[in-house]
């Protein structure tokens, strides 16, 4: 990747976002941890990154969906590591009960709208001047299979709103930038439960998913070795793209059932 590269990974304590954490380690990035509650599993994370592949990790307590933290998050690791280059906007509230729009509260209308949209808007506000002004950036958002496409999502209409909302600003943003060297694209993982966001590719190839068109039930590193790839120079070029990581699933169908949180 060349010249060493700083990359915060929000809600990276666990699941996909500490796969991403240790890709792009493994890939030569100091890394920026960040999770809300998992502070023991974050601080053993570090070490891990340190120990094994020489970089310098950083680990930050902030909640996206509390004001002021996203700020934080960005000051406190910047002043531990540099500034910001790459930024995976990994975390984001997901309330698994189904219910209908109807039967949400408004404060959880707003938890919901805060943590997937809102506080993505904001950090990425807040390292976009650096990146402009060292001509290099990276921006990944998190989205939900077929997003780009706004489907209806039944028992699921807050979260679901927020991503599509926030398809639209990947690719406002991808286009603002693109001359000042900085490109911003969407992930948006298929089916990947449990364990298996923290599986590599090898491990899962092991496992049987007879939902799966693949055969197989998607990992951590499907997700991640993506993510390393968009945030290489070479890939300057790819910017503004909504991108499935499904393996050929119809997520909305197989997620319909209940996904769980990548908040932490």
């Amino acid at each position: 990747m060349g010249t060493r590269k700083i990359a915060l990974i929000t809600g990276s304590a666990r699941g996909l976002g500490k796969r991403t954490a240790l890709t792009l380690a493994a890939s030569g990035c100091d890394i920026g941890l960040n999770y809300r509650t998992s502070g023991d599993e974050a601080e053993r994370l570090k070490e891990e990154i340190e120990r094994m592949h020489g970089v310098r990790c950083s680990a930050v307590q902030a909640d996206m969906t509390v004001p002021g933290d996203p700020e934080r998050l960005v000051t406190e690791t910047a002043n531990r590591l540099g500034p910001i280059d790459i930024l995976v906007n990994n975390a984001g509230p997901f309330i698994r009960e189904r219910r209908l729009f109807a039967d949400y509260t408004p404060e959880e209308v707003r938890y919901l709208l805060s943590g997937n949209l809102g506080s993505v808007i904001e950090l990425d506000a807040l390292v976009l001047p650096g990146m402009r002004q060292r001509g290099w950036g990276r921006i990944l958002h998190f989205g939900f299979g077929r997003a780009a496409e706004a489907p209806a999502w039944v028992h699921r209409a807050v979260y679901a709103a927020a991503k599509v909302g926030l398809v639209s600003f990947t690719k406002s943003l991808a286009v603002e930038e693109a001359k000042n060297g900085i490109t911003v694209n969407m992930i948006c993982p298929g089916d990947i439960k449990g364990d298996n966001k923290e599986r590599l590719i090898r491990e899962a190839e092991l496992l049987r998913d007879e939902e799966s068109p693949r055969g197989r039930p998607g990992s951590g590193e499907d997700v991640a070795r993506v993510i390393a790839f968009l945030c290489q120079a070479e890939s300057d070029f790819i910017t503004g793209n909504i991108l499935d990581v499904s393996g050929g699933l119809d997520p909305i169908r197989s997620l319909s059932g209940g996904m769980q949180s990548r908040a932490d």
